[in-house]
């Protein structure tokens, strides 16, 4: 789940996406009807988002966890899993520090952009008919 008006986030997921070849990851951004349903399941603020989410094996991973538990599964990344080591709090303390300022740095849009045709088919905004209850 990713922050959908957020340049830094959406390029993230290109990025992501691109690197992907086998096609394992699929996205939500916070602002699609999905979005909302899931960031209200794990806790996370529609109106202030401060970290995305990543389910990785069937657990929510958030902030450093969740960048680096999926850089470490793209094809030549795997080698960022040893920043694991570097401890939680410092790890965080980085990624708060960038999502506090995103915006300001990257900028954002007035709405959730259109992903490019190659990545539309993975990314989901509609609640999939057995997650409604």
């Amino acid at each position: 789940m990713y922050d959908g008006v957020c340049v830094l986030c959406s390029r993230s997921i290109r990025f992501i996406a691109r690197h992907d070849g086998a096609a394992n990851f699929r996205f939500v951004p916070l602002q699609s009807p999905y979005g909302r349903h899931l960031a209200e399941r794990v806790g996370i603020s529609i109106s202030n988002p401060e970290t995305f989410v990543a389910i990785l094996d069937g657990v929510a991973a958030f902030r450093s966890d969740a960048a680096l538990g999926i850089l470490s599964r793209l094809p030549g990344f795997a080698w960022t899993s040893v920043l694991r080591r570097v401890p939680r709090p410092l790890r965080d303390g980085i990624y708060n520090l960038i999502a506090r300022n995103r915006y300001r740095w990257f900028g954002r849009t007035d709405q959730c952009r259109l992903p490019a045709p190659g990545l539309a088919a993975r990314v989901i905004e509609e609640i999939p008919p057995d997650e409604v209850a």
